[in-house]
């Protein structure tokens, strides 16, 4: 690990711990000596980084401190170009198109030196054979849940039926290519997960949703965790 990277790493650890950091915990997590932990805290010190504490009793980084904007590291690149590959899978065009401007907006602010590590990454998922783009606009969904809003779905369920329905939409996921909204059906008076390519048309109301949306999250929660417990105990 290269100097710059290290001191940035170390930054990154004070900021995450609530208590002290000895250097040994440092040089453990940074597969360094120690006494090359205490050259970096005194550079860092040198270089006006608001670090206090003493060798033996450990480091504190003060809260207040914030590095540069999207100072990222290796393997935090690493880990976002991962994360984009991932998104692209979702075969959500929206979503897929917001990786990818993140990536180019890292690019766009990256060190020259950095540039290598998302020009040629040291890691990527497996190959797999691309699936067509669903053609269901995820967007209204996902600002009905920031803005807490009801929607008004006409949804067809797997036996071809189709039902007018009221939802208070909780989260949007997605599993094996397939988006599902999860919301609360006042139809059915309880929590439901319709899958995004069955839904037929969809509004988003004035009318917001009954509860505070950390509330209904609460109550999808409890919910999905008695689901779970309930499938569990099944023969």
């Amino acid at each position: 690990m290269r100097k710059a990277e290290r001191l940035f790493q170390i930054i990154q650890i004070l900021r995450r711990s609530s208590r002290p950091v000895t250097s040994s915990q440092l040089a453990d997590e940074l597969e360094v000596a120690r006494r090359t932990v205490y050259r970096d805290i005194a550079h860092l010190i040198a270089q006006r980084v608001p670090i206090s504490g003493e060798a033996g009793l450990g480091y504190v980084l003060d809260q207040t401190y914030n590095m540069p904007p999207l100072m990222l590291t290796p393997e935090e690149i690493e880990a976002v170009l991962l994360g984009a590959q991932m998104v692209a899978r979702l075969r959500d065009p929206a979503i897929t198109n917001a990786a990818k401007d993140v990536i180019a907006k890292i690019s766009a602010t990256m060190p020259s030196s950095y540039l290598p590590f998302i020009a040629i990454p040291a890691v990527s998922l497996k190959p797999e054979d691309p699936l067509e783009p669903s053609a269901f606009d995820t967007r209204p969904i996902r600002r009905a849940i920031r803005d807490g809003q009801k929607l008004a779905i006409d949804y067809r369920a797997a036996d071809g039926a189709v039902t007018q329905r009221a939802v208070w939409p909780v989260i949007l996921g997605y599993a094996e290519g397939h988006s599902l909204l999860i919301a609360w059906c006042e139809l059915r008076e309880a929590f439901r997960h319709f899958r995004c390519e069955r839904i037929l048309d969809l509004t988003v109301l004035e009318e917001p949703i009954g509860v505070p949306k950390s509330t209904l999250r609460q109550r999808w929660l409890q919910w999905r965790d008695g689901e779970f417990s309930r499938l569990q105990k099944t023969p």
